[in-house]
Parts: C-alpha cells; structure tokens; sequence
C-alpha cells in the first residue's frame, strides 16, 4: 500500500503528490458494477451463483537475480480492483456484486525490508472492497460463500497474440469453472470508458502533451536521442506523478524515423541528431495503469525545409480528414481508407506521386508509404483490449486494412489513437519501384531526395462523442504552429 495513496473513513483514492489527480477508487467500484450488470445482461441465469476470479501481476525477477522489473498491475485487474500491490486474486459475486480482494499473507520481516504491514481492514479501507483475505484462504473463502462455479479469465489478445491470465490457486480444482464466459465481456466494458476513466485519460494525454513540447524546446543538433527519451520521461514523472512510460519511448532522428517501432534494444535511441533531421517522437506516460500515446514530428532545427513540408503536410492532411469524419457508426476501415488516400492525393500535389489515386489504392501503395494502421484503441493498455473479438468485424486482408488493430464500427465513450505517417522505408520502395502495377505511380527522380529522409507520424489520442470526436492531445500540429513554439526555445 504506498504512501502516494490515500484512504480515510469519507475517502480513498490514488494520488502521486500533491499536485497531480486524484484517482478515486470509485472509478474501480463502477467498473466492477458494470461487468456484473453485463454479465447478467448476457449469461443471465446462466450464472446465477457464480463468482468472477482475477489474479493480479506478480513482480518478475531479473534473469536469476534478487532483483525485481519494476512492477506493472495486471490490465484486467487493475480495471476491476486499482490495486497496486503484487500477487493479489480478487473475486466478485455475480448475483449481488459483493467484491473480495485476496492479498499475499507476509511475513513479519517484511516490515524491515519492504515497508508497513498492512492489516485486513487497511487494505479494505484502501480499495472499498467489502471484504479482504489472505491468499492462502481463496478455496476456503469461496466454499463458505457455496460459489457455484468460477468465471475465470482466458482469452487471445488480438494485438500480441498472447492468451490473458487465468486465474489459478491451491483448491481451484474443488469447483466448476467457466473460461469462456469472462473475456469478450470484460473486454466490451473496457472498450467502452467511464467519465471517470475518461478524466483520467484526459490528465495523462495532458501531462504527456506538455512532455512533447517541452522536448520539442530541447531539441537541438548534436544531442542524442535518448537524452530526448530521458527529458520525457523525466517530465511526466517529476511533473505528473507518472512512474510508468506506457512503452518503450521512440525518438527516432533522420532515417531512424523511418523505423516504426525504432528504441528497442537493438535500437536503443543512440543516434546522434543532426542538423537538417527530421524527429518522430513517440511517447506516452501512463498514470493509475492508464496509457498517453502521443507523436509529434518536427525539424530538430525548428524550421522545416520545402520538402519536409510537403511530407508533414501530407500526414497533417490525412490527419485532418479523419478528425473531421470520425463519429458513431462510422467504420474505422473507412477512416483509414480516407487517410490513405488523402495522404496519396497530397503527395501527387507535391509531385512524388502520379496518376489516379483510386487506381494507387488498388494497386496497395498506400501501403507502401503507411504500413501501419490508423491507430488503436487506449486504456490502461496503450493497444488496448477489444480490437477483434468474436461478433465484431474481422481483420480485412486488403492492403493497409491488414495492419489495423481493429476494424470496429466507432461507438461514443471509444478512446482511439489517429496516427497517420508517410515513411520512406528502402526495402518498401524498392519492391514498388520493381512493381510495375505500383512504380507507374511514383515518379523516381522525386522520389530519390527522401531516400534515407526518414518519416513523419502525426498521432492523437481522441474520445468518440455522441456527435464526433473530441480531441485530448495538446500539441502543436501545423507548421507554423511548430516553428513559432521552437523559436521560444532557449539556446
């Protein structure tokens, strides 16, 4: 239980400080109340007796050190419970909606090493759970509650590819328990954001919107792209209590633009930023589990050529297009059609390009300069939950629809990224330029000034209203918006 939360007999919320937001745990409360009532909605009778059961995360050692990664909460039990604490299990009584937090039993020299020992009703007290035990009392605990099966959870993560958590503890083989129930059901309330969970994604996309352009002021030839890395990171956490990065930063300089996932290890942000170099920064804080996925695109010089120019204004273009289109009902496959081809008609404007852009369409080069999808949908996962799901559109095999991380029809309470990019990838170009159904369009001479130029990403993170869309990201986008913030930088 750590000392940045708060908890009295009126109260109890996350806080990191005194200056950043509160977190109510009443935000957690409602989520539980909500996959009660929709498990109801759809199961019914079905369940009737039955107990949803969650494990939290554990922390994870380093390689086969005594040394721990830091620790992250588990998605789906941070969403039903905010707990921040490891090796907890948490269960919730589907027909009244009582919930139960189970906590690790410690030992009394962990109040040496690791800090307080909590009792029972602190920990109650905390979370507003109604009731808390030990985890070595679950099966006991669930008998005497005479639960008549467990929902647990199991089920593939579209994005990863990886199967979520299920539940398992010593005398779980003493009751029935339903894996199939759970998982598309959690994974629709999540989809969906609370008020609450909205003020809370409002907050982190702030404090990571300020992050970027205090960056972009930094920025300047001859400093290294993890020195970028490292004044973000500083900035969400000295400034909004944000412990976590949602991902790996990328801050990609020059060609390293043109990597989209570039900062990994095998590409750690090492790259010295010279002058004339285009950034794609990628970076998103995260706060109470939840997630910031913001790029900005500038000149690390501040001033942008005519050619950088024409590429920005291509994305900021295509951009445009879907913030001005987006609303309930609207396919997110249409909203990334129109991106593309927005962004290819631009880039004919601006002479890399020509011919007919339906025809480019048909021939995948669209593709070829935006290999990546639209964008996402964000919570407390950066590519968060719900992308496909059974009943819900499947993932298309078109060019670009391909890479789309759902192909949903948008509902209002939706949190999605609009993140656009044009890149100038060689592996990518090259195979068009030998294509003759896609290197009639391109007009080669233009096309050899971007070689090794890099990219632009311009990405926002956006709430589905009833009537649109409302933008949370707050950065300067336009050219001129850039280059005028940039010249109030300090040398």
């Amino acid at each position: 239980m750590a000392d940045a939360t708060h908890s009295n007999a009126l109260e109890s919320y996350f806080q990191r400080g005194n200056r950043t937001l509160k977190v109510p745990m009443s935000l957690f409360q409602n989520n539980r109340k909500r996959l009660v009532a929709r498990i109801k909605a759809k199961a019914g009778s079905q369940v009737a007796g039955s107990y949803i059961v969650l494990q939290g995360g554990v922390e994870i050692a380093f390689n086969d050190t005594d040394i721990n990664w830091p620790f992250r909460q588990e998605s789906f039990f941070q969403w039903c419970f905010g707990v921040e604490e490891p090796g907890c299990y948490g269960a919730i009584d589907t027909s009244t909606g009582t919930s139960i937090l189970f906590v690790p039993r410690l030992p009394a020299e962990y109040a040496i090493w690791q800090g307080k020992l909590h009792t029972l009703e602190d920990f109650k007290k905390r979370y507003v759970v109604d009731e808390v035990h030990y985890t070595d009392e679950i099966a006991n605990v669930l008998k005497t509650k005479q639960a008549s099966f467990l929902l647990t959870l199991r089920g593939q993560n579209s994005d990863s590819g990886l199967e979520a958590q299920e539940a398992v503890f010593d005398g779980i083989n003493q009751f029935k328990v339903d894996n199939k129930i759970l998982y598309p059901e959690i994974c629709e309330c999540r989809v969906i954001k609370s008020a609450e969970e909205i003020k809370v994604l409002e907050y982190v996309i702030k404090i990571s919107s300020d992050a970027h352009k205090s960056v972009m002021q930094m920025v300047k030839p001859g400093l290294a792209e993890f020195q970028m890395e490292s004044a973000f990171q500083h900035y969400v956490y000295y400034n909004g209590g944000c412990r976590h990065v949602s991902y790996t930063c990328i801050c990609g300089s020059g060609h390293n633009a043109s990597i989209l996932h570039y900062g990994h290890a095998g590409a750690p942000n090492n790259k010295v930023i010279n002058d004339g170099d285009m950034c794609l920064f990628d970076m998103g804080g995260n706060y109470c589990g939840y997630a910031a996925d913001i790029t900005c695109s500038f000149p690390a010089n501040g001033k942008f050529t005519a050619d950088q120019k024409i590429v920005y204004n291509a994305v900021l273009a295509a951009r445009d297009a879907v913030m001005n289109a987006v609303k309930p009902n609207v396919a997110w496959t249409d909203m990334h059609l129109l991106a593309n081809k927005t962004m290819l008609a631009s880039l004919k404007s601006g002479g890399l390009l020509t011919g007919d852009v339906d025809d480019m369409m048909k021939a995948g080069l669209n593709e070829v300069f935006q290999p990546h999808g639209l964008g996402h949908l964000m919570g407390l996962d950066v590519h968060d939950v719900g992308g496909y799901l059974s009943g819900n559109p499947e993932r298309s095999k078109a060019p670009g629809l391909r890479k789309l991380r759902t192909s949903r029809i948008l509902q209002a309470g939706m949190v999605l990224t609009i993140e656009p990019g044009c890149y100038f990838i060689d592996c990518l170009l090259d195979a068009a330029l030998k294509d003759p159904n896609q290197s009639k369009f391109i007009v080669a001479d233009a096309l050899k000034r971007f070689r090794g130029w890099g990219g632009v990403r311009i990405e926002d993170d956006v709430l589905v209203t009833e009537t649109g869309v409302r933008n949370l990201t707050e950065v300067p986008r336009t050219v001129e918006e850039i280059e005028k913030w940039m010249a109030a930088r300090k040398n």
